[in-house]
This record gives C-alpha cells, structure tokens and sequence, in this order.
C-alpha cells in the first residue's frame, strides 16, 4: 500500500509510515462518487487533513458522480486524480492517499491512525470490515452508500450503539444488489457524500445527536428522512455478549474495497 502525498512526494505506507508527524484527521476510504463530494464538503467546511484509500482507476463511466475528474483524467489512478484536484482547489489541505484496498490486515491500524473514519465504498464485505475495525479501534465511522435513486447514511458513535450490525447483522448470502450491477444517479451519491460529511463533521465536534439514526434520500420523491436505529441485544459486535473481539479474515471472505 503506497502513499502519495498532496505536494506530490511519493512513500511507502506498507510499513505504516505516511511520511508526516502530523497523522491524518479523518480517514476516507473510497475514491469515488460519494469520497468526492464527501472531500469537497470537509475542506469547504475547514477540515484541514484527510487520508483517502483507493485502488481504482477513473473511468469515462464514473465522470457522472465523481465530481473531482474530467475526461482527461480518465485512465489514471483515482488517487492520483484526486489529490491533484484537491490541491488545486484547497491548497491548505493536506492530503495522505494511500493506493491500495481497506482490508482485514490493515483496516484496525488504518482506522486506529485517524479521528473518525467514513466508508464510501460499495460492497458489504468492506462495510462490515470497516464497522468492526472502527468500533475495535474506539473511533467514530460514517457509513454512506448509495444505488439507483436511494442514499443511506448512518453515523456511529466511537464504541457506541447502535451500531452497523444492530441494522444489517452480517454479511449477506447470495448476490447483491450495487451500483456496479444496478447503477447510479449521480446526485444521489452527491447526497451521500454532503450527508456523510456533515455527520463526521458533528461527530468530531461531540455532537451525540449524529449517531444513533439511518438517514434515507429517495430521489425519486426527493424524500430526506431520519429514522432512529435500536441497539440490539443480541448485536455480534456492542451487544450484551459481542463475540466480534479482533478482525478475522474469515469473517470478510470477498472483501474489496470499491468505491462508489
């Protein structure tokens, strides 16, 4: 996993060194239509150092939704492409990417590296992934997806309830649907990704009222809702008796971090 930062110096991140004292503020995993406008909307708002992980290249398809390319970046690393618009239009930002996927040997470390941490990729292998190594590592995370007309968000506390797996359990068996195989409306993801930043925004001021909910757009009735999520009992993860202690790889067969 290779980091490339903001002024163009290329190291290495295999060994956890990013090349600064200072370590990243939030962790935004996925390059794509939702960590674009997610990035945009964090250093409008004053955020001044982010870490994005991606693997992916842009393609003519993307340019849609991911509001930071043009075509003449089609082709190239999306991390490369993003860093290079991040630091034209906020030049004050510090930008650690890192190339390379969220994955079960690195994404406790990555997650216990950074102040909160928003998921913005595309597949419930990493979703999942991401929620434990975030709760594991005590720090807040913002899940955001988005598929056709619809947009979810929801915020969780650093080792609170609710938390993504009171929601959805686990993994689902079987195929899924994605915006890979169903597509994408690219103002939806341009909703998740303001939505997501505002709640990582409120959770980094202590704003407790940011978690604890499923935020919903409907783009086809332009319907924003919040519906509370109950903590479950049973939960694998911050339930009375959670079993999920450590990342096992098992627990994440398929994982790929894809953004969105």
């Amino acid at each position: 996993m290779a980091a490339l930062e903001a002024r163009g110096s290329v190291d290495s991140a295999a060994r956890g060194d990013h090349g600064r004292d200072v370590e990243p503020r939030i962790l935004l995993v996925g390059a794509g239509g939702i960590g674009a406008p997610a990035a945009w909307a964090l250093a409008e708002a004053g955020v001044r150092a982010l870490s994005i992980i991606d693997e992916d290249t842009v393609e003519l398809s993307n340019l849609h939704r991911q509001i930071l390319f043009d075509d003449q970046d089609v082709g190239r690393p999306k991390l490369e492409a993003f860093v290079r618009a991040l630091a034209l239009r906020f030049p004050a930002l510090e930008v650690t990417a890192l190339a390379g996927r969220a994955l079960p040997d690195n994404a406790l470390e990555l997650c216990a590296r950074s102040a909160c941490v928003i998921d913005a990729t595309d597949n419930f292998a990493t979703r999942f992934l991401l929620a434990d190594a975030a709760r594991l590592a005590g720090v807040p995370v913002v899940h955001a997806a988005a598929v056709r007309w619809h947009a979810t968000v929801m915020a969780v506390l650093p080792g609170g309830r609710p938390c993504y797996r009171c929601l959805f359990e686990d993994l689902p068996s079987g195929a899924v649907i994605d915006c890979a195989t169903a597509g994408v409306v690219g103002p939806v993801c341009g909703i998740a990704g303001a939505v997501a930043a505002d709640r990582a925004l409120r959770l980094l001021a202590g704003d407790l009222g940011a978690a604890g909910s499923i935020v919903t757009y409907d783009g086809l009735g332009d319907r924003l809702r919040e519906v509370p999520v109950a903590a479950r009992a049973g939960c694998a993860l911050c339930g009375e008796s959670a079993e999920i202690g450590s990342i096992v790889v098992e627990r994440y067969m398929g994982a790929a971090c894809e953004s969105t």
